[in-house]
């Protein structure tokens, strides 16, 4: 084998020259006595020191091989001595875990059998060697930070899913989840770990003593005396449960934090160290030694400057070097201990990466002297070791270790060859590169000197005791203005340095997204994408399964630095490419959804399956878009969901898996995520289970099995992308309604892409997850307030109690003190300005994009939805994560993009093109947030009148086709603030409870804080619905009869679960009641009274519909509402009714469950009808609620606490219960709204005495016969059966057929009773 480069080629068995007169013909080549002194000054002995000239043996290079041996074999005696050090140990040399007897449970160990993670209860494994003599250490490598006990067990030890380490006799374990020590007993020991620590495990067997050290610091003796003895020998060992994960180092690589006179169980290899480091000393004497050829003598050269330039003298020693070196740096210990101690002491003396060519020398030198498959194993385990020191190195004030290694990294990336081939094959093949773009938060604020750098802390006292943010602003005192200004110049100081780190973060990510270098092959960039593809790939098809995905967390800051390195990109193109678009205009065409360039997986598109829409509008795509589906591409499509395909796959899989994998379980086939501090492959399954569980039907997880669609994602090139020649790439199939306009590189739109899926991925949910601190430090803050208070009341001859309360104090206090530095570093590195900008960008790119899409009308099906998920779910996010501590409202065209995205919400929440239900729903959810708050409505006002039409029309659809309850909740919310007695924020009972709205979903939790928003109605909106309910005939009987009818359901379904509950409360036995059931329950309540309120705002607004009875439906509508709101009355009111004792039991769940918001709503109803219209409307509403059988006066009544006299009488006795009064809520309801009441109640007083007086009796044959409440008053055509004018109509809406003989019925006509019978 030849080594390549320069022209010219050496072979690896030998350099030598073959004569002296040869020699001298090479050019460059310098005279025999200036080479003996150049090769004695770089191949020194041991010692560094060089025997006089007389007594040194003359080297060229035809005796410098055997020099080199000579020197390389001293010292090497060490190895004899290696026996005698393994004593006290037994078991292989390399220590690994033992994966074929020594585990219980299920877990994945990676291929190194080094990382583990756990995949059941609580799994344990062991290592493959043991100890019974002596002082040894290993070191675990915490990749989360749950349940696990690590520590040492015996070969006796049996264990469980319930029993691990340290839950035996002689097993014993350190638990930095609780925070414990356990030897069958448990107690308080250590701190708490976090992911990105390293516990060091060290058992003293001569003095029977086991401690552990957390990041270097030791933690104290854990157990003393353990028991020793012939047989004893201890493993080490670990219990893990379900998705925790760890990777051991017993001394495979250096130790991180080795312990003086403890020894790593697996020995480091001494001999090759040593070899190593001579060879390495050789290498930097090379660099260290010129050779002035036209003096004739050697000098010393500035090492950072150094360049091969070509020199023969120079390369033929180098050679000599990496013909020993080369294998050396195959292995990983000596990659660590040696190479990249090296690297990095360049980097050392500090100034930008740029200033130290060196490395890059160095890189060229390795890629020309060694093997291509050394290169290559070298440049994979240099990254690896860097991936672990960056991820596992302690948090320091200044971050300087993870600088120190992100440093390294780019100076090895800035290199051509290597980075291509990194990126390639290692970067996202066999590591997880994404931690370099991780910054960990400290959980130990102390370690990590956020105490130096934020020495004063603060925090709002904005909150009430129920938790509502104070209305009132409080003036800051000066002492509170001190210590503010204090914490924000720690949180300034704070953020620079992390500003450093993501700066050379972003780095990286340009020398990936580099499209000049095409020397040698595809440019970076090209690389790059298809390796990004891959990567969302895996984590949109493997959602289920954690040792797959990618952890939110790091996909956070990922987002923001890729957010970073694209706009650096785009900004560029555009500079040179005036014609293209800004990075602040960025959008992604919608030809990209459906020319199949890009592929997007299983992803859900707006109308439906890929496959469905390219048969369903294959002649829009021809017409449009000028793209033909290939007949053979669509039956291939059609056929992917076929079982053979997915049997076919598996079959291929199992035929590649050795036999020995098939015995230990179905290997994984995707890389593990959370297990070794490299986050490789994690492909061994390991069980204890039935054997049915070791070859699952399916694949687990669905690891094995993901389709890459359309173009294969290896297989693309520059040209597919970008386009060349006439062919345009990603952008072909161009739509006529998009602009013929450059927008930037196609490459950097994939890329855009591709982070608006990572955002929708788990992004999101990670920023609401993180706003959990900021929560703490509210409750920690009323707390402390709260105590304080405390003090300032207690009496002082109670000392016991003032000694209690100043405890509490100083732990509250304490505990501020370290979440509001926790806060500051959350802030700083995922809420700060800069990161609400980016999420605020995206939000515009979405909006951007939406609206592209749109305009191409049916060819917006194809877009995928994670574009509006992202659209409403970025908002969302801006809204609620990112406030106090930066405003939504100081954002660049804030009002505008909110108007754009409300016009968005208003037009697709009844899209026909979109037919998921999760998106529609999650439309809906976002349209009804949206009009809870007076700046969003206004932004959905603003937007034009066409559109806002539209809209209420659509939320005036029949409810029975679709999901209503949050349609009607967006008509409630428009209203709310104009009904009768609807001004209230909370309900006046619910005052001084707390809303519980943490767990819910994104999207639920704004509906739910949306709720207690002040009211804020919309007339503007109001007078849209008046319209079209007063100019459209047919559009207000469909929506009133939906409305009527789901009132009628819920409010029946309402009264049937508390007639349960009820029952279940009398009963004598102990029970409870479904806490499910309570929901549902409370739910029906909460809709009765939002469709209650529909109706008053439809009675309000549009009167006539019930009330003009020129109108075909108005008397049926009126008799029917009139019919539903006496049932109610009845139901609610009535003296020690079911009602009454269900609101009184005060169960939790059914807290909004009271007579107040139920009856008002009915109440708001009765005074439009009766009070607030003119003489005709009321004297029609009066004679129809008067003429409904279920009418009682003594209902409306109750509303005044007006009781019967009877009913007093019996209760007079028992207790003084005061009874409901609308005069009690005169902080929610007017005296001219009680005027009212009064005025109704005299109304239908007097009305209804007169009704009785004139009333005639009636005989039973003269009732009608279906509801025996009115007279017969209608004859059907042609079966001349009869009934009431309401049934008929009633009973017409569904159904044509007559109640009695099922004839069609064709007509109905009127009938009045003949006089002469």
């Amino acid at each position: 084998m030849t080594s390549r480069g320069a022209g010219t080629a050496f072979s690896r068995k030998n350099y030598r020259l073959s004569t002296e007169p040869e020699k001298s013909k090479v050019t460059g080549i310098v005279n025999s006595r200036l080479l003996n002194d150049y090769l004695h000054r770089v191949f020194t002995n041991a010692d560094g020191n060089q025997p006089a000239a007389a007594y040194r043996k003359h080297l060229t290079f035809q005796n410098l091989q055997e020099h080199l041996d000579r020197l390389l074999a001293e010292e090497s005696g060490s190895e004899d001595s290696r026996d005698q050090l393994a004593e006290g140990r037994l078991g292989p040399s390399t220590v690994v875990l033992d994966h074929t007897s020594g585990f219980e449970g299920l877990l994945l160990v990676d291929d190194d059998l080094l990382g583990v993670i756990g995949h059941s209860n609580f799994g344990s494994i062991r290592a493959t060697t043991c100890v019974y003599k002596g002082k040894w250490i290993y070191e675990v490598l915490i990749s989360s930070q749950g349940l696990m006990q690590i520590g040492w067990c015996t070969l006796n030890c049996r264990f469980n899913q319930e029993e691990g380490v340290g839950d035996t006799p002689d097993s014993y374990a350190y638990d930095g989840n609780r925070v414990r020590k356990w030897n069958v007993t448990t107690t308080n020991y250590g701190k708490s770990w976090a992911a990105g620590d390293i516990v060091s495990c060290l058992i003293d067997l001569d003095e029977g003593t086991i401690a552990f050290c957390l990041n270097g610091i030791s933690l104290g003796t854990a157990f003393d005396n353990i028991t020793r003895g012939a047989g004893m020998a201890y493993f080490p060992a670990i219990s893990l449960s379900f998705k925790e994960s760890v990777a051991f180092n017993f001394g495979s690589r250096p130790l991180r934090y080795p312990v003086e006179g403890y020894r790593p169980l697996q020995d480091p290899p001494v001999a090759d160290l040593v070899k190593a480091r001579k060879l390495l000393g050789y290498l930097k004497n090379v660099i260290h030694i010129g050779i002035d050829v036209t003096e004739g003598k050697l000098v010393e050269k500035d090492t950072s400057m150094w360049q091969l330039q070509g020199e023969p003298t120079v390369l033929i020693t180098l050679a000599h070097i990496f013909n020993y070196f080369s294998p050396l740096m195959c292995k990983v210990y000596l990659v660590e201990d040696v190479l990249m101690t090296f690297l990095l002491s360049i980097l050392e003396r500090g100034g930008a990466v740029e200033a130290h060519p060196l490395i890059q020398q160095l890189l060229d030198l390795m890629w020309l002297l060694m093997e291509e498959y050394e290169v290559h194993e070298c440049l994979k385990q240099l990254l690896m070791s860097l991936l672990r020191a960056y991820r596992f190195s302690p948090i320091i004030p200044d971050l300087g270790l993870q600088i120190h290694y992100l440093r390294l990294t780019i100076a090895v990336l800035k290199h051509e060859k290597s980075r291509k081939y990194l990126l390639s094959n290692v970067l996202f093949d066999v590591l997880r590169s994404v931690v370099f773009f991780y910054i960990k938060s400290p959980l130990r604020v102390e370690e990590a000197g956020l105490q130096e750098l934020i020495p004063t802390t603060w925090w709002p006292n904005r909150f009430t005791k129920e938790g509502k943010e104070s209305k009132e602003v409080k003036e800051e005192s000066a002492e509170e203005r001190l210590r503010r200004r204090a914490y924000e110049r720690g949180c300034q100081r704070l953020k620079k340095r992390i500003e450093v780190v993501e700066g050379l973060q972003v780095q990286i990510l340009k020398l990936l997204l580099n499209n000049k270098d095409r020397g040698g092959g595809e440019a970076s960039r090209y690389i790059f994408l298809n390796k990004f593809r891959k990567f969302l790939q895996e984590n949109a098809s493997n959602r289920g399964n954690l040792t797959v995905l990618c952890p939110p967390e790091y996909m956070v800051c990922f987002l923001h630095r890729l957010i970073a390195a694209l706009r650096f990109f785009w900004d560029g193109h555009k500079a040179k490419t005036p014609a293209a678009l800004s990075s602040e205009e960025a959008y992604v065409p919608p030809q990209l959804f459906y020319n199949g360039k890009v592929d997007y997986f299983d992803l859900q598109r707006l109308g439906g399956l890929l496959s469905h829409l390219k048969k369903t509008l294959k002649d829009d795509l021809a017409a449009k878009a000028n793209v033909l589906i290939d007949p053979a591409e669509l039956q291939a499509v059609t056929m992917d969901d076929l079982d053979e395909d997915e049997e076919s796959a598996t079959s291929a899989a199992q035929s590649q898996r050795p036999s020995a994998a098939l015995a230990i379980g179905g290997a994984l086939a995707r890389p593990g995520w959370l297990s070794s501090p490299t986050l490789g492959r994690a492909n061994r399954f390991l069980s204890t289970a039935a054997v049915s569980l070791m070859n699952p039907r399916r694949p687990l997880g669905t690891l094995e099995k993901i389709k890459v669609r359309t173009l294969s994602v290896e297989q693309r090139t520059e040209e597919d992308i970008e386009g060349s020649h006439g062919n345009e790439g990603l952008l072909l199939g161009r739509p006529p309604e998009e602009p013929d306009q450059p927008i930037t590189e196609n490459s950097l739109l994939e890329v855009l892409d591709g982070i608006v899926m990572m955002y929708n991925l788990s992004v999101h949910q990670q920023l609401g997850k993180m706003v959990g601190v900021s929560d703490d430090v509210n409750e920690y803050a009323m707390a402390l307030k709260d105590t304080e208070e405390k003090i300032s009341r207690c009496p002082k001859r109670r000392r016991d109690i003032h000694e209690e309360l100043l405890k509490s104090q100083k732990v509250f206090s304490e505990k501020l003190n370290h979440l509001s530095r926790r806060l500051a570093w959350i802030n700083v590195t995922i809420y700060s300005k800069e990161k609400m900008q980016d999420v605020y960008w995206l939000l515009q790119v979405c909006i951007r994009t939406i609206e592209h899409g749109d305009r191409t009308g049916s060819l917006f099906a194809f877009m995928p939805e994670f574009y509006l998920s992202v659209a409403m779910n970025s908002y969302s996010a801006l809204k609620n994560y990112f406030s106090p501590v930066n405003s939504m409202e100081e954002l660049p065209g804030y009002e505008e993009t909110l108007m754009r995205l409300a016009a968005i919400l208003a037009k697709h929440f009844a899209d026909s093109r979109i037919v998921g239900t999760d998106i529609r729903d999650s439309l809906m959810q976002a349209l009804a947030s949206y009009v809870c708050y007076p700046h969003s409505l206004r932004a959905v006002e603003r937007i034009p009148e066409e559109q806002r039409i539209s809209m209420m029309k659509n939320l005036l659809a029949p409810y029975e086709q679709r999901p209503w309850a949050q349609t009607n909740w967006i008509l409630v919310r428009l209203w709310r603030g104009c009904g009768f007695g609807y001004r209230y924020t909370r309900l006046p009972h619910l005052l001084k409870t707390k809303p519980e709205d943490a767990s819910l979903p994104s999207l639920q939790r704004d509906l739910s804080v949306a709720s207690f928003q002040k009211p804020c109605p919309s007339t503007l909106l109001q007078q849209h619905m008046a319209d079209l309910l007063r100019s459209d005939r047919d559009l207000a009987p469909s929506f009133l009869n939906s409305v009527l009818n789901q009132l009628n359901w819920a409010f029946s379904e309402f009264i049937g679960m508390i007639q349960e509950i009820q029952q279940a409360a009398e009963r004598l036995e102990r029970n409870f009641v479904d806490s499910r059931q309570l929901k549902v329950c409370a739910t029906c309540f909460d809709l009765s009274v939002s469709l209650l309120r529909v109706l008053e705002m439809t009675v309000t607004l549009a009167p006539e519909i019930f009330l003009d009875w020129n109108r075909p439906s108005s008397e049926l509508l009126l008799r029917r509402l009139a019919q539903l709101l006496n049932q109610v009355l009845n139901r609610v009111t009535a003296e020690r009714n079911l009602f009454d004792r269900v609101v009184n039991l005060r169960l939790p769940g059914l807290e909004s469950v009271d007579h107040y918001p139920i009856l008002v709503a009915v109440t708001g109803i009765l005074v439009r009808l009766l009070v607030d219209t003119d003489v005709q409307g009321a004297k029609r509403a009066t004679a129809v609620l008067l003429a409904d059988p279920c009418f009682q006066l003594r209902s409306i009544q109750y509303l005044l606490g007006h009781a019967e006299p009877s009913a007093l009488a019996a209760a007079a006795p028992a207790t003084d219960k005061r009874h409901f009064s609308l005069h009690t809520y005169t902080e929610y309801i007017s005296a001219e709204e009680l005027v009212k009441v009064d005025k109704m109640l005299s109304h239908l007083s007097e009305e209804s005495k007169q009704a009785a007086a004139t009333t005639l009796p009636t005989s039973e044959e003269d009732l009608c016969p279906i509801c025996y409440a009115h007279p017969i008053s209608a004859i059907f055509r042609p079966c001349s059966h009869k009934s009431c004018k309401a049934c008929i109509n009633q009973h017409l809406m569904n159904n044509k057929d007559c109640f009695f003989c099922k004839a069609t019925i064709t007509g109905v006509d009127d009938f009045t009773k003949p006089a002469s019978s």
